[in-house]
């Protein structure tokens, strides 16, 4: 991976990046993917931030190597405190969990102003971001699951909207495994959550062998309900 290749992962997030666009990537590592955007003319602007010193120092030499540094401003930083409000039109937050990403958007809020693109490619938790777009007037237009060496990743693309609008009556189900997924429902959703079913009963049996308390009674009816319904996602 390089400023001439992508990870899958990552050329699924670039794909989302419209033409032209001011972006900030946060968590750049490496600037792998700024340095990419702008090497092929896809990007007019970017600011690549990094909490931690090594890969601030990385995407620091990528950017001078290329002769880019005009273009894709490598700053160091903690979240959203690399960019001002208005500067970018994008933000790309890729590879950190779900909960992460959430507490970055919402510690930066302000620096949301201008910000018509949100690209979010959580690890883990994709359900902790979906339900912060939707409190916080983000619509989400478009999600994508897809593996790659063994891992499943999820890429969320939100847009200033009206919040409800993927969701129906089924929406907490939607929210847990996404409302576009769900339509989709391609082999990487499939063992996603074939795999989440396996765990979850595992769990069940613990609690059947478990001593019969008011709290693990509800827990478990709880977990019986959600299997139920995930499983009939999954195999129809």
């Amino acid at each position: 991976m390089n400023e001439t290749k992508l990870s899958k992962r990552l050329e699924t997030v670039a794909d989302f990046v419209i033409e032209g666009s001011r972006i900030a990537d946060i968590g750049s590592d490496h600037a792998y993917l700024p340095s990419f955007l702008c090497v092929n003319g896809r990007i007019s602007f970017a600011v690549a931030g990094e909490v931690n010193e090594g890969p601030y120092q990385s995407a620091l030499s990528q950017v001078q190597k290329l002769g880019i540094a005009d273009k894709v401003h490598v700053r160091k930083g903690n979240g959203l405190e690399v960019v001002s409000p208005n500067e970018v039109e994008h933000i790309i937050i890729a590879g950190m969990g779900g909960a992460l990403i959430t507490d970055i958007l919402e510690a930066g809020r302000d620096k949301l102003e201008g910000v018509k693109r949100l690209i979010l490619q959580p690890n883990v938790m994709a359900d902790r971001i979906r339900k912060w777009l939707l409190t916080n007037g983000w619509e989400l237009i478009n999600e994508v699951v897809l593996e790659e060496d063994e891992k499943i990743y999820e890429v969320l693309v939100a847009e200033r909207g009206n919040p409800d609008q993927p969701y129906s009556e089924n929406r907490e189900l939607e929210l847990l495994l996404g409302p576009y997924l769900m339509q989709d429902k391609n082999p990487a959703f499939i063992k996603k959550w074939e795999s989440e079913l396996q765990s979850w009963k595992r769990i069940l049996l613990q609690f059947e062998q478990a001593k019969e308390t008011e709290e693990v009674k509800a827990k478990k009816e709880e977990l019986i309900q959600l299997i139920s319904k995930v499983e009939e996602v999954v195999t129809s």
